[in-house]
Parts: C-alpha cells; sequence; structure tokens
C-alpha cells in the first residue's frame, strides 16, 4: 500500500469508500473481479460487538466494513439503511470512482466490463485529450470514468 509523507511528516493515504444497500459484498467481489484485487476485509454486522448501535437481524449479513486492493490502491466500502445513510437510496453523485491507464485495451476492458448491467454516459472512444475515455454508472449505481492517459506515442503530432 502506498503511503505518503505530507508537508506536516503524518502518514496519508486517501481511499474513496463507497455506500451500498446491502449489496456491498456482490459489488466488491465485482470490483475484485474486473480489477484484478483482493478483498482483504469484509465484515458484517453480525459479528460487530452487541453493544453496537446497528444489531437488527435484518443486516446481519450486510457489511460494516469491505476494504479491497488492486496493487497499492484501495476501495473501502459499507452497507448503510435510510436511518444512517438519509440519502442512500438517491442515485449517487458528485463523483466518480476513477481509473486511469497508459494501455487503452485495458481501459476498455475495464469499461465494458463495468458498464454491464449499468448506464453508459459517454461510450469509450478516443477523445481530444485521450486515447480512450468513456464514463458510466454500474450496475450498483456507482458512477465510473475510466480513462487512458497519453502516453508520448499516443499523443498526435502538433502541425
Amino acid at each position: 500500500m502506498l503511503l505518503v509523507r505530507t508537508k506536516g511528516g503524518f502518514v496519508l493515504k486517501i481511499v474513496t469508500s463507497l455506500s451500498f444497500r446491502g449489496q456491498c459484498r456482490e459489488a466488491f467481489e465485482f470490483y475484485a473481479k474486473v480489477l484484478g484485487g483482493k478483498i482483504t476485509a469484509a465484515d458484517p454486522y453480525s459479528e460487530a460487538p452487541p453493544d453496537m448501535p446497528i444489531n437488527d437481524a435484518k443486516y446481519k449479513d450486510w457489511l460494516m466494513h469491505c476494504w479491497l486492493e488492486v496493487g497499492d490502491q484501495a476501495l473501502m466500502g459499507a452497507d448503510m439503511d435510510k436511518e444512517w445513510a438519509p440519502n442512500i437510496d438517491k442515485p449517487k453523485n458528485g463523483f466518480d470512482v476513477t481509473l486511469h491507464t497508459e494501455d487503452a485495451d485495458q481501459a476498455r476492458r475495464w469499461f465494458d466490463a463495468l458498464k454491464e448491467g449499468g448506464k453508459v454516459v459517454m461510450d469509450f472512444a478516443e477523445t481530444f485529450w485521450s486515447p480512450g475515455y468513456g464514463s458510466l454508472v454500474d450496475r450498483f449505481g456507482v458512477p465510473w470514468m475510466v480513462n487512458t492517459v497519453p502516453t508520448a506515442a499516443s499523443k498526435p503530432a502538433n502541425g
């Protein structure tokens, strides 16, 4: 895992945490498969201490914490209900999970896998800034951008 030391001397890693409504395990198993990652933690509410405020049996299989590692990157996730996260049933907006690679073929494979059962916002194609870019909302309601980072070999020659 890549940790960065800040100017203040603190070690820092910024990780996106995604919220679901009973689909966290399914989503993270899907993301692990698509991205080639490994789930290193998947803690259900049923394993929480008995004094936890969330102890209703209907949540026993929901995840209170999930961690997916992909190389030195990570995603966190949890299942939430409307009492704890009032907007959980609304579309996720204001952020995207973004994947960057120099390999347009790999970017296309990620995009094609993530779009299954979801909604394409911008189909994967070459753009003026990228050899391959696309955006989508996956079947779990998570917005994604998949971007190919231009390399010297992929940049158009300036006239």
